[in-house]
């Protein structure tokens, strides 16, 4: 009686045993199915909010590649139009070198050509204010600048002296002339109170020039055509080259 009791307690322990076991199985599956639940409500929620961000993506694709587009298409548009001006202002630029470079080449450095009677031209006119004097005025006639160094020398007839100059006269710089310009010099050619000497007139006239150092003269001398006969004495005096006018008639 007692094994059968002792065996008794035993199957039903075992069975109490696997009813636990069943039990637990069964909560473990439950939640087991909870997990996946939620991992499948997770994953479905994931997907459904994936493709609204990759509809934005291409949204946003879009508006860069039509940002691109509009920007290259104005850095074309502005690169066309620079690169335009560039071109319109060069040939400018270019007509504007060889110019420059013209002026170089003929005004390199300092005129040292001095006037003479083959680069210009003389004439001789008679004032009347002051009274007794004329008017020398000599013009390049050549095609490059040429200076006017010192004062003329005038030669009236036979006269076998240089007559002289008045030295107050003398200008603070040479007188260059340009091509076309003109310079000037007052001659004082007898007195006017009558106490010169040796008196002629005469209707021959030729000027001659003086170089850059100022010692007798340079070049061919300039023959002068006088309209009328020039009385002339030993009051005959010569101012230095002027650019004026009424500077060389101050005299």
């Amino acid at each position: 009686m007692r094994t059968l009791h002792l065996r008794r307690a035993a199957r039903t322990s075992a069975l109490s045993s696997a009813a636990l076991l069943a039990a637990l199985a069964l909560t473990a599956c439950q939640g087991g199915g909870q997990t996946a639940a939620d991992a499948s409500t997770s994953a479905s929620t994931t997907p459904s909010a994936q493709p609204a961000a990759d509809a934005e993506a291409p949204a946003e694709q879009d508006a860069q590649a039509s940002g691109s587009d509009a920007t290259a298409d104005s850095v074309s548009s502005s690169g066309g139009d620079s690169g335009s001006a560039a071109g319109k202002s060069r040939p400018g630029a270019t007509e504007v070198q060889p110019a420059a470079r013209e002026k170089n080449e003929s005004d390199s450095g300092p005129v040292t050509l001095a006037c003479d009677g083959g680069n210009t031209e003389v004439t001789f006119r008679t004032v009347t204010r002051p009274v007794n004097h004329g008017l020398l005025t000599v013009t390049n006639t050549g095609s490059k600048a040429c200076n006017a160094y010192g004062y003329p020398a005038v030669r009236f007839g036979e006269a076998q002296s240089v007559p002289p100059v008045y030295e107050e006269s003398k200008p603070q710089a040479v007188v260059t002339l340009a091509p076309g310009e003109s310079a000037y010099a007052g001659v004082t050619t007898s007195a006017a109170d009558g106490s010169g000497t040796g008196g002629y007139s005469t209707k021959s006239l030729s000027v001659y020039f003086q170089g850059r150092d100022l010692s007798g003269s340079t070049g061919p001398e300039a023959r002068v055509p006088l309209a009328t006969k020039v009385y002339v004495d030993s009051k005959l005096t010569v101012t230095y080259w002027q650019s004026d006018l009424d500077n060389a008639l101050m005299y």
